[in-house]
């Protein structure tokens, strides 16, 4: 159950000849893929593009109809690996997945792809997910494709541009036998548009007839001699056919006056950041029209010297616009200069920042700091927007407290690191991993729980340095979608492989929830077209695994405190794995909202449980709140002078798990928490009762109140 459904959105995908496609930057990529005779389609979900992949999937009908195969792969590895159809097959084929992270899992297939070169269209769509809107390490993708050398294309964020690449892509990919990266930023992938659509095209050949006339060609193989004769190829043609297709076809534009003392050199998805800038300084308009030349690179590699020199023709002063570092574009076209002995002055990470994101206010104030330097005139009597000239914004650092991600409310996971913190608080702190997923919350506070990630599915394997039978037992952790990536190899089998002693904490919540809530093996819903609930209790015991425990409900927090205080302090010698399970919350409530509202607007009797914390019985002294973390739950303060501390509070977002009062029993906390079930369109008899309660209990109220004792002048 994806996190997004697109079954209305794709039957635009449809559309031929004359009409006009509107919407995101995902379903555009989608149906460029279709207009241009794509003949498989793969890939991984991950933010950027985990929505592109539930398009794909919602989309599979049309692409049956069309001849094109559709395969949501088990890792970003797997889904490069798909590309060799490409290798000895006039196959156009496209894969997806999140960059840079997914281009190192599937660094080896896409190493061995550009070794091999390629014979159909070869497509990596690649989420460049840098910025402030990543959840990842600050890393582009482009220095991958200077080692391998693969060509990138980094178009104008705008859905004509977009489809357009997707057309370059697959036609450079041929003309060089070269595969090719295009990448999409996060505002790619969802900015909205319009462009005019074309007839989709069924493959020319098809997978299936591919198969039926199978073919080899040695000389493919990456081995010696042919791994030698591999790198000699790419230099002696396959980069000059690049160039020469590049050049021909203008895949790179310019904008602005021919001639000019300056210019601009920009990465083709921030163009419209640097538009905005000269918009902001009076230099452009809203349609593009610049009084600055641009140069925009909407292939970032290879780059183009006999262009690049024609762009700098009669031109004094050049910045060149690279988000993030190294400044490999800014360096390769400094060696251009170098050896063509030109005298311009090239600009770019000395105004502007060397890493981090070019938000608009960093754009404005680099191209400000090179037109100062550059041509100081051009800035007279520019009119600047009024935002420009702001106060100083104030520190808040030491007002506002940090406010770190955490788990949704009524996260199952939650509870698991709840039992986790009652264990440490018993046993001792424990050397802990975490790993890629949802579950990596827990390191922060209040769990604190894990300090360290190498990778998804890696958990137990991050932990392997630390086997060496020591006097506790280390605990790793991974997440159900890790586990059937890349866990159960690369982690579980370690672990038996080397007789660990260690123990590994499986949180199973259904779904790939944190790409977006995508099935996988051991999903338990039934689904068509995938393989599903595949328990992961049997995958652990297929690979030797012999101490296996499964927790069906992780709210059970004294379960889960129990099952892991055996698992550290057991005699058994050898892995020790626990399987926790309980459905992604998000999940569960996407499903069943839609239902429980219909049920309530048709009148039937529908109970939804709340929870909420009794003021006169809470002490204030906070522990639920630091063993539980929940979002709902918050601090109030009462009108009763008596009492100055804050009490915990629930709030009107609890979705009724009931975590908090598990917590608070399991750690023998105060029993403030009670339940409180919320009907929907009750009986008459249920009215008539609740009526009576109300009258008895306000008796009893006016009664206990009549009885207490007041001091003369004291408010009634």
């Amino acid at each position: 159950m994806a996190e997004r459904s697109f079954k209305a959105e794709v039957k635009h995908l449809r559309k031929g000849d004359g009409d006009v496609f509107t919407g995101e930057g995902i379903l555009a990529l989608t149906k460029a893929l279709l207009e241009n005779g794509v003949g498989y389609v793969g890939g991984y979900q991950g933010a950027p593009i985990s929505h592109l992949m539930d398009v794909l999937a919602d989309a599979e009908e049309l692409m049956d109809e069309l001849g094109v195969r559709f395969t949501a792969n088990a890792s970003e590895a797997a889904a490069a690996a798909m590309l060799a159809a490409s290798v000895h097959y006039p196959i156009r084929g496209a894969v997806t997945f999140k960059g840079p992270v997914g281009v190192n899992v599937a660094s080896d297939a896409l190493a061995n792809l550009c070794s091999s070169g390629v014979n159909g269209g070869a497509l990596i769509i690649v989420g460049e997910d840098y910025g402030e809107g990543s959840s990842i390490m600050q890393e582009r993708s482009h220095g991958f494709a200077m080692k391998s050398q693969f060509w990138m294309l980094d178009p104008r964020p705008n859905l004509p541009s977009i489809t357009k690449a997707v057309k370059d892509g697959f036609e450079l990919s041929e003309a060089s036998n070269t595969p090719v990266m295009l990448m999409v930023r996060i505002r790619s992938c969802h900015v909205t548009g319009s462009f005019a659509t074309k007839d989709n095209v069924p493959p020319p050949l098809t997978v299936k007839e591919a198969i039926a006339k199978p073919q080899s060609d040695f000389k493919r193989v990456v081995l010696p001699p042919w791994s030698y004769i591999h790198e000699q190829d790419k230099i002696a043609k396959r980069w000059p056919a690049a160039e020469k297709f590049i050049m021909e076809k203008g895949l790179n534009e310019v904008f602005g006056p021919d001639k000019a003392k300056l210019g601009i050199v920009v990465q083709g998805g921030m163009y419209n950041g640097l538009i905005r800038s000269l918009q902001r300084l009076g230099l452009a308009d809203v349609f593009g029209h610049t009084e600055v030349p641009i140069y925009c690179l909407n292939v970032t590699y290879p780059l183009v010297s006999d262009e690049f020199h024609a762009f700098c023709a009669g031109k004094e002063h050049v910045l060149v616009v690279e988000e993030g570092q190294p400044e490999h574009i800014e360096q390769h076209l400094a060696s251009f200069l170098y050896r063509g002995g030109k005298t311009l002055k090239l600009y770019g990470k000395d105004v502007l920042p060397m890493a981090g994101e070019y938000t608009g206010q960093v754009m404005l104030d680099g191209v400000t700091a090179f037109l100062r330097q550059a041509a100081p005139d051009i800035l007279m009597g520019q009119v600047r927007a009024p935002n420009q000239e702001q106060p100083a914004i104030l520190d808040l650092s030491k007002t506002v407290p940090i406010r770190p991600p955490g788990f949704c409310t009524g996260c199952p996971e939650r509870p698991i690191f709840a039992g986790m913190k009652l264990v440490e608080q018993e046993l001792g702190k424990s050397q802990i991993t975490a790993d890629i997923g949802c579950h990596l919350f827990g390191s922060l506070p209040p769990f604190e729980m894990g300090g360290a990630t190498m990778g998804y599915g890696l958990g137990p394997a991050a932990n392997a340095a630390f086997d060496g039978g020591g006097e506790r037992r280390a605990i790793s952790i991974l997440g159900d979608g890790g586990f059937w990536h890349n866990g159960l190899t690369s982690s579980i089998g370690n672990m038996v492989f080397n007789k660990s002693d260690n123990v590994a904490i499986i949180v199973d919540n259904y779904y790939s929830a944190a790409t977006g809530g995508q099935e996988i093996l051991s999903s338990r819903a039934n689904n068509n077209t995938k393989m599903t609930q595949n328990p992961i209790g049997a995958a652990l015991k297929g690979v030797g695994v012999e101490w296996v425990r499964q927790i069906d409900h992780t709210y059970d927090v004294a379960k889960v405190r129990d099952t892991l205080k055996e698992a550290l302090t057991t005699d058994f010698k050898g892995p020790k794995v626990i399987v926790a399970s309980s459905e992604c919350m998000l999940n569960k409530q996407r499903r069943e909202k839609p239902i429980r509202n219909k049920a309530i607007k048709d009148g039937r009797r529908v109970d939804v449980p709340r929870f909420g914390v009794d003021s006169d019985v809470c002490t204030g002294d906070h522990a639920c709140i630091r063993l539980s973390g929940c979002p709902s739950l918050s601090l109030k303060r009462l009108d009763d002078p008596l009492r100055d501390d804050p009490i915990a509070h629930i709030d009107q977002t609890c979705v009724g798990c009931g975590n908090c009062g598990e917590v608070a029993d399991a750690a023998v906390l105060c029993p403030s928490f009670y339940r409180a079930d919320v009907v929907h369109n009750p009986s008459g008899f249920e009215r008539l009762r609740a009526g009576a309660r109300d009258k008895v209990i306000t008796w009893l109220q006016r009664r206990r109140d009549a009885k207490r004792l007041r001091l003369e002048g004291s408010p009634t």
